[in-house]
Parts: C-alpha cells; sequence; structure tokens
C-alpha cells in the first residue's frame, strides 16, 4: 500500500484532516515555522546580495528529526501547510530540509476543512511557488534588517530595551499624530434648534436648517433667542412633502480586518483574541462523536471577498427554506475586494451555513460560539435581499426659517431581520416615525429646543478604528496586526487606557527622532507602497533582493548619519512626592513590564520599589481607613482596590464612584454595557440595587 505522509501546521489541523484521509495517509504537524533567522545575529550578509541564514528553530530538533524518518519511510510527501504566503514559505522551508526537488508536486493547498475539500485538494498537489516564498522572505528581511539596525541605535540613544519595527513605528506615528491633533484642537461653539412638534397625539421633531434660504449657522446664544422670540407664537406650516423608498444592502462577508473590528465593536474581542478563537475554530473542533473533528470556517487570513458558487447555492437554498424567497436577491450577491488580494482565497464563511450556531452551541466555549455566530450570520445576511425604509422627509416654513423633520418606516427588513454592521459612531440617532401630514397644513408647536454644542476634536484610536485606519491606508497586513498592537503596548510607547490609545512620552519622543533621520521608515505612504511592492515579488514583477537593495542603500547612509548627529538623549523618570522610606529620597516614576511603579533613584545603592497607585479620592467603606485605588493586573488590565490592602480585600473591575448605596450604604460601581448604557450598581455582596445614568446634556458637556 502506498504511504503518504502530509504536513500541516497545527496538531488541531492534523487531528481533523487525518479523520478524512485513509490509513494510508499519515498526518503530522511542524507546529508553525521550523527555520527562521537566527535571534542573536544579524542573519542578513548585506555584502553579499543579501546572503540569508536560516538556522532550526530551538526545540524543534526532535519534531524534524520524526518527520525526516516518516519521509523515508513515505513513498509520498504533502506539505499542506497555511494557504497563504507564510505558509508557502513553511512549505518551502519544509522542502528544503526534506530535501525534496525544487520541480516536486508537493504543495497541497486548502481554505476549508472539510471533508469533500481535503481529499479533492491532496490529489491535486503543486510546486512550491517561489514567488510567494521570495515576497515573504523579503517581508522578513527587511523587518530585520529595520529591526536589528535601527533598535540598537535607540538602545544606546535613549535606553535599553527599545525597539523599532518598519510597520510598528508607523502605528505609533498614527497614535502620535492623533493625540497632536487634539492637543492643537480648538472648540469652537455652535448652536442647533429644534422645534418639538406635535399631531394626533403623535410628537416629533423638526431641525431649523435655513434662515432665508440659506444655511442656518448660528455661532451664539444671542442669535438662538432672537430667533425664539420671533417664532415661539408664530404657526409652522407644511410647505413641501417628500415620500421616498430608500434600499440598504447588507455588509460584504467578512475579510481578516473586518472581523477584527466587527469582533470588538459588538464582542468586545481584542484583534489577538479575535485570531486565536478563528484559528480554533478554522482548525476543526470535536462535536460529536459520529461527526468527530469539524472546520467550521473558512481560512481566516484573508483579503478576499471571494465566496465559492458551492456556498452560494447552498445559502440559497437556506434562505429559501428558512425565512422564504422574498428573503433573496433577484441574483446571487458578489462582493468586489479592495486593492490587491489573493483570489485563490474566499471570504471568512461558515463552512456550511446548515451549521446553524444554535444547534452546536453545546459543543462550543462560549467565546467560540459568539464568534462563530458573528461570521455565521453575517456571511447569511450578506447574500439575503436589501433591506426596504419609507422615508417621509416633511419641510415646515414659520417666518423666514425653514425646519426639516424626517421620519422613517421599515417597509421590508431583508437582511436587518437577522444582522446590522456595527458602527464607531455612537452618536447616530434612528428616525422615528412622522404622522400623516398635508402640504399647507398648519402644525402645532409644543416646545423649542436651543442646543449648545462646541466641534469635537477627533476621538483617539480605539483597536478597531486604529484597524480601520491601517487597512485604509494599506499599512501593514491584517494578519499581523494584533502582535503589533501588543508590541506597541508592552514596549511603553503608547497605553490603552479606557479602550483608547495614548502615546507616552517616550513614545513621542521616539516617533519624532525617527521622523528626523529616517523620514522614509516613518513615513505612511512610504510603508504602504513597500506593501505593493511586495505584492509585485509575489506577482513576479520584481526580484526581491533588488528590492532589498533599493531600499537598504538609502537606509544605511542614513544610520551613519543619525549615528554620527544624535547624541545621548536622557528621558528623566517623573520625580514624586513619595519619599523612599529606606533612604529618604523622593521616588521616581519607571516603567516595567506590567506598566508603571515607583523606584528609588537611588538604584542600586537602594533598591526599594513598589506598586504606583492611582488614588481616586474615594475613602473604602468596607474597611472606612482606605482609599480606591487603581491597580494593574498581571496582564495589564485596569482594577481597583483599597489601598488598605491585604488588610481590606476590596477588590472590583468595575470603577467605583464617590456616591453610595441608598440602601446600604456601600459604594456604586460604574458599570457599561453596548445595550443598556451606564449604569450604577451597589458594589454590597447582598445588595442588587442599580441606578440607570441619565446622558449628560450637551449644555453640561459641551458634546456635539
Amino acid at each position: 500500500m502506498t504511504k503518504i505522509l502530509v504536513v500541516v501546521e497545527s496538531p488541531a489541523k492534523a487531528k481533523t484532516i487525518g479523520k478524512y484521509l485513509g490509513r494510508k495517509y499519515t498526518v503530522r504537524a511542524s507546529m508553525g515555522h521550523v527555520r527562521d533567522l537566527p535571534k542573536s545575529q544579524f542573519g542578513v550578509d548585506v555584502d553579499n546580495n543579501f546572503m540569508v541564514k536560516y538556522i532550526t528553530i530551538r526545540g524543534k530538533g526532535e519534531l524534524l528529526q520524526e518527520l525526516k524518518t516518516l519521509a523515508q519511510k513515505s513513498d509520498e510527501i504533502l506539505l499542506a501547510t497555511d494557504p497563504d504566503r507564510e505558509g508557502e514559505a513553511i512549505a518551502w522551508h519544509l522542502q528544503e530540509f526534506l530535501k525534496l526537488p525544487p520541480e516536486k508536486k508537493c504543495r497541497v493547498e486548502f481554505n476549508e476543512i472539510t471533508k469533500n475539500t481535503i481529499i479533492e485538494a491532496v490529489k491535486k498537489p503543486r510546486q512550491i511557488d517561489q514567488n510567494r516564498v521570495d515576497a515573504q522572505q523579503a517581508r522578513r528581511v527587511l523587518d530585520r534588517i529595520v529591526g536589528y539596525k535601527l533598535s540598537p541605535l535607540l538602545w544606546r540613544k535613549i535606553k535599553k530595551g527599545l525597539s523599532a519595527g518598519r510597520v510598528q513605528s508607523v502605528v505609533v506615528r498614527l497614535i502620535c499624530d492623533r493625540e497632536e491633533e487634539i492637543n492643537n484642537f480648538t472648540p469652537e461653539e455652535y448652536w442647533s434648534l429644534t422645534a418639538k412638534l406635535g399631531k394626533e397625539k403623535i410628537s416629533f421633531e423638526a431641525n431649523l436648517i435655513k434662515i432665508k434660504g440659506k444655511k442656518a449657522e448660528l455661532k451664539n446664544e444671542n442669535q438662538v433667542q432672537e430667533i425664539i422670540k420671533k417664532i415661539q407664537k408664530s404657526p409652522f406650516v407644511v410647505t413641501e412633502i417628500k415620500k421616498k423608498q430608500q434600499k440598504r444592502n447588507p455588509a460584504p462577508p467578512f475579510i481578516t480586518s473586518s472581523l477584527q473590528q466587527e469582533a470588538y465593536r459588538k464582542l468586545n474581542f481584542t484583534a489577538k483574541k479575535t485570531m486565536m478563537i478563528a484559528q480554533q475554530l478554522y482548525e476543526g473542533l470535536e462535536l460529536s462523536k459520529e461527526e468527530g473533528s469539524l472546520g467550521l470556517i473558512t481560512y481566516m487570513r484573508t483579503d478576499s471577498t471571494r465566496i465559492s458558487e458551492e456556498a452560494k447555492n447552498e445559502t440559497k437554498q437556506y434562505i429559501k427554506t428558512t425565512f422564504g424567497k422574498e428573503y433573496l436577491p433577484e441574483k446571487a450577491r458578489s462582493y468586489v475586494s479592495k486593492g490587491k488580494i489573493q483570489n485563490a482565497h474566499e471570504c471568512i464563511r461558515p463552512t456550511s451555513i446548515k451549521q446553524n450556531p444554535e444547534s452546536i452551541k453545546g459543543y462550543l466555549k462560549n467565546d467560540q460560539y459568539k464568534l462563530y455566530k458573528l461570521i455565521w450570520l453575517r456571511f447569511l445576511a450578506s447574500q439575503m435581499a436589501a433591506a426596504v425604509n419609507n422615508i417621509t422627509i416633511a419641510d415646515l416654513q414659520v417666518e423666514d426659517y425653514l425646519f426639516r423633520a424626517t421620519g422613517s418606516t421599515v417597509a421590508f427588513p431583508g437582511y436587518t431581520k437577522i444582522y446590522i454592521e456595527g458602527s464607531d459612531d455612537k452618536e447616530k440617532e434612528e428616525e422615528g416615525m412622522l404622522p400623516e401630514l398635508q402640504e399647507k397644513e398648519e402644525v402645532k408647536l409644543q416646545k423649542l429646543l436651543p442646543k449648545q454644542h462646541f466641534t469635537q476634536p477627533p476621538s483617539r484610536y480605539t483597536e478597531a478604528t486604529l484597524i480601520k485606519t491601517l487597512e485604509e491606508k494599506g499599512i501593514g497586513r491584517p494578519s499581523t496586526y494584533a502582535p503589533i498592537l501588543d508590541t506597541i503596548v508592552s514596549r511603553g510607547y503608547v497605553l490603552k487606557e479606557k479602550k483608547q490609545y495614548a502615546p507616552t512620552e517616550l513614545g513621542c519622543l521616539v516617533i519624532e527622532l525617527l521622523k528626523k533621520y529616517f523620514p522614509e521608515i516613518i513615513d505612511i505612504k512610504f510603508t504602504a507602497n513597500m506593501e505593493n511592492t511586495l505584492d509585485s515579488i509575489e506577482d513576479g514583477q520584481n526580484d526581491w533582493k533588488e528590492i532589498l537593495g533599493r531600499f537598504f542603500a538609502p537606509f544605511n547612509e542614513e544610520l551613519k548619519v543619525a549615528e554620527q548627529e544624535i547624541g545621548q538623549i536622557e528621558v528623566a523618570d517623573e520625580v514624586t512626592e513619595e519619599i523612599c522610606e529606606k533612604c529618604g529620597r523622593n521616588m521616581v516614576i519607571k516603567r516595567g513590564r506590567y506598566g508603571k511603579f515607583l523606584a528609588c533613584p537611588g538604584f542600586p545603592e537602594c533598591r526599594n520599589a513598589k506598586p504606583l497607585l492611582e488614588n481616586l479620592g474615594i475613602d473604602c467603606t468596607k474597611c472606612g481607613k482606605g482609599k480606591i485605588v487603581a491597580r494593574r493586573s498581571k496582564k495589564g488590565r485596569k482594577f481597583f482596590g483599597c489601598s488598605n490592602y491585604p488588610q481590606c480585600d476590596f477588590v472590583t473591575w468595575d470603577e467605583p464612584v464617590n456616591k453610595h448605596c441608598p440602601l446600604c450604604n456601600q459604594l456604586l460601581l460604574s458599570k457599561k454595557s453596548q445595550k443598556e448604557g451606564t449604569k450604577y450598581v451597589c458594589s454590597g455582596e447582598n445588595c442588587k440595587y442599580t441606578e440607570k445614568v441619565e446622558k449628560s446634556s450637551p449644555e453640561l458637556t459641551g458634546g456635539k
């Protein structure tokens, strides 16, 4: 019997695939990469046409020897690593190690782990795509050149432990630039005027849009009060009514970046968590003893929105059976992907739409279920009919002022019956329903509602908005976003507070230095163009070593100039009023692996250090002696507790507010949720008191 060795990347995938293939197949996992550039050396000979030195990754020797032994006993070897550039490079390293001829058809590729797909894929092996491998090598070597040449410069000039990266530094720059915009922003006052009107017990609102035929621009309260005096006793007359139907088409199925954004908005998952769970869903989960392990979604590292005809047909039948044929569009939907994509890939979708989330919920962990349901609903909605809304626009004239009211009702829910895309704009308000109005009809004024506003600076980036920006500007690849965001926080370049990214003094200092001496490295357009250049290597249009040469020559000159011109830059530690109890010096704020802490400046003579506690100025009601302080967990997450710890064990993830429960006098905690907004809950163990928090009015907050 012919013996065939199949090498995949992960044990979970090996387990799933092994059940689909017959007894003549042996499936083993490489556990990711098997060879890489050495950590302790540069590993790239820039003077010898960028000769690369690859070594076996530590701990992989025994595994590689097992693969070698199995390969010698096999009649055929198939390399079924992930269907992307990185997977192609891993297959190439395995080919080199196992001494398979370059022309050998040993590469197997598939985008979903289902029985039919796997069985068909192993029948159609191809040669390793050297252009893909070279594109990945170019990316790896570029990152090595920037990281291993720039980082030591930062160590020598600023302080040890810093790092610079080709994409990482540009991400920090975006955050620093946004902070500069916020700091330089000057708010401007403006006002709006809304009329609350009524007819037949139905109240509705109309906004002032024109004054004497020109756009209404209200700069101050005096202007608004003058208008109110003129119109508060005058009739509001309907001058025009427009009715139309508005179609809303569904969003396309997920690609890597849109999945990360939507999982953040709807599930509060970080990019790292989303990708980890998606990997589990892709590689296969045990659903039952009868079915065994099954891959639930297609490959999750993709920038393509392509959908296979088989998946379209299956979904069409599911929609028709479940919702009725009126929920089907006239023809199956296809979506155009932006920019350069790998056409062999599909969107992120369920491997079978029949695998309803509710039917398999009992076999999934809670987070797996949530993410699978999100992917399943998004894909199903993408193949459904458009939603149709009836829109009514009514213009009302009073003296020289034109007010406009807009109402909306659902004519046909379409895809919104199951799914509505999340939004980063929390200020959006849904339009209500208008009463039946007739032209020339007078409508009763109930109340005039003037509101003060101030123009707002751009918001700090959240994980979702930052990923969206990176994708729009073509910076990096979505599969790398999660580790990059982790790195810039762990290195102390940015802080993540209340789910928003803010740069540290160190981050801004490093970016300013890079802007001055390495303008191309830190340039957003240059970084985006480099992604296009890497794509051109994959297409066979450019030689990867020639691209490296074009990049390295000017970069090396910049390095020489920076080395000579940059003096020693000292980042002064922030001095506090906290006195070191061991030597009497004022303690300073240092940054470590888990965030900021207090340390004695007398190090190494005095090694005293302790946590830096953010005092909220709230008395602890549990012990009556301490103050509530903010602390950090080992994973960097903020929590709150009593400064009198360990004598007092009060601790909570939710932020306490300086308000007491009217029932038991314990502290109230601020709890936020997407559905209910903000509410206060009692911190008392057995008290169920809750209090809804009303939104502050724009007059008080100056918000828009």
